[in-house]
């Protein structure tokens, strides 16, 4: 459906003593492309927060590790909006470089009364931008 892809280089505070990209911070990078990718829409997390009292949590991710990225790597992650449920989204997520995936995940996002925490619908505005094209 909806496509980002944003690049990410490696740093050294993301890698493990062996120079290799220790496996929790490919989801620190998914979430920034997530992020990104809702930017690109017109969507500030934030903002939206504050004016629709709506957030979106992770409600599961699972992850598939294929290859590592090391140290001074630049990656490509990008975040690929599958599904646009009532009340919560599928994206497909993926870390590649030159074109090689180093791994790929599913991650469903639940949309959230800021106040109760309780899952609630997304409001059609943001449904709409989400429509949006990259």
């Amino acid at each position: 459906m909806r496509k980002y892809s944003l690049p990410i280089r490696v740093y050294i505070e993301d890698t493990d003593a062996g120079g290799i990209v220790y496996y929790a911070n490919y989801l620190k990078f998914m979430e920034r492309a997530r992020t990104e990718c809702l930017r690109a829409c017109g969507i500030e997390l934030d903002v939206w927060q504050h004016q629709h009292r709506r957030l979106f949590v992770v409600r599961h991710v699972s992850v598939d590790f294929k290859q590592p990225a090391r140290f001074n790597e630049q990656v490509l992650v990008s975040a690929n909006i599958m599904t646009i449920n009532p009340a919560s989204i599928e994206l497909e997520q993926a870390v590649t470089r030159d074109d090689k995936l180093l791994c790929n995940a599913k991650v469903g996002l639940a949309c959230v009364d800021a106040d109760t925490l309780r899952p609630t619908r997304i409001p059609v505005t943001i449904k709409e931008a989400l429509a949006c094209e990259h």
